[in-house]
C-alpha cells in the first residue's frame, strides 16, 4: 500500500510540474498528427543504466533493434541520443512505460516518464510514451528460435525491448491508415 500511495504521490507530483513548467507530454494521437508521412522513429526501452534504443523505417513500419547506451550521467547519455537521431534523421520519439500487468503504474513508470519529458526538454517536443509491458520477456522470446547463446541474448536484450516496444507503437500509428487507406473506394 505504501508503494502505491507514494508512486500516486509521484505521478501527481509529476502532473504538476508538466503545468508548471510547460513541458509537453504528447499523447499517442498528438504524436501521430506531428509525424510527416515518411518520417524514422525511435524506440527506447528505459533502464536504470541501460538502455535499447530501436530504429523504424521511413515508412513507420518495420522497427530494427539498433543499440543500447549505458546511462552513467545524463549528459553524456544526450548527446549519445542527439547522435543516433542526427544519423538517422528521426522525427519523434517513443519511450517504453513499464506498467504493471494489471494497468497500475510500476516503480520504473516514473523514471521512464522522468525521462520522457527530459528528452522532450532537450532533443525534440515529438515524444510519447507507450505501454511496455511485456517487452523484455517478448523479446527474448522472439530470439529463443535463433542459434544464439543466452549471453549473447541478454546482451541484445534491451535494444530488443526497444524494438519490440516501437513495433507495436508502429503497428498502432499505422493500422488505422491501412484501414482507412483500403475503405477510401467503397
Amino acid at each position: 500500500i505504501f508503494i502505491y500511495r507514494h508512486l500516486w504521490i509521484m505521478l501527481i507530483i509529476q502532473e504538476i510540474n508538466i503545468i508548471k513548467y510547460n513541458i509537453n507530454m504528447l499523447d499517442i494521437e498528438d504524436f501521430k498528427k506531428k509525424l510527416d508521412k515518411k518520417s524514422r522513429l525511435m524506440g527506447i526501452d528505459p533502464g536504470k543504466k541501460r538502455v535499447g534504443i530501436a530504429i523504424s523505417d521511413e515508412n513507420k513500419i518495420i522497427a530494427t533493434p539498433y543499440t543500447t547506451l549505458i546511462k552513467n550521467e545524463y549528459s553524456k547519455f544526450l548527446l549519445e541520443i542527439k547522435e543516433i537521431i542526427k544519423a538517422n534523421d528521426i522525427k519523434g520519439i517513443i519511450v517504453g512505460n513499464p506498467f504493471n500487468m494489471d494497468g497500475s503504474p510500476s516503480q520504473s513508470s516514473q523514471s521512464a516518464k522522468d525521462l520522457a519529458i527530459n528528452l522532450s526538454k532537450d532533443v525534440t517536443e515529438n515524444v510519447t510514451m507507450w505501454d511496455e509491458r511485456l517487452s523484455s520477456e517478448g523479446a527474448f522470446n522472439l530470439t529463443s528460435n535463433l542459434n544464439t547463446n543466452t549471453s549473447k541474448k541478454v546482451e541484445k536484450l534491451d535494444e530488443n525491448a526497444a524494438q519490440f516496444i516501437l513495433q507495436g507503437a508502429l503497428d498502432y500509428l499505422t493500422k488505422e491508415n491501412t484501414w482507412s487507406d483500403s475503405t477510401k473506394g467503397l
